[in-house]
């Protein structure tokens, strides 16, 4: 299991980078992501990322879910090896 600790930076730079996500504005500290599937326009995803040094583990569990993961394990993997 990867580890499950992550800046709101990191995520973010991760879901832009490599998962197709737009980042289009900043409130306070928090980044509003969009996402558009290309073939799909029924599946549109907002998330919500705040831009803290840590993550609490039940908001990168909000984030997975929004993002549209289906296990949170592979997930934080995923960002990890990604990051």
């Amino acid at each position: 299991m990867g580890r499950r600790t992550f800046a709101g930076l990191e995520v973010v730079s991760v879901l832009v980078n490599i998962g197709r996500f737009e980042w289009r504005r900043t409130t306070g500290d928090h980044a509003q992501l969009y996402y558009e599937h290309p073939t799909n326009d029924d599946d549109r995803r907002q998330v919500t990322v705040p831009l803290h040094d840590e993550l609490r583990i039940g908001t990168l569990r909000a984030i997975a879910d929004d993002a549209g993961a289906e296990d949170f394990d592979a997930f934080c993997e995923w960002i990890d090896r990604n990051s």
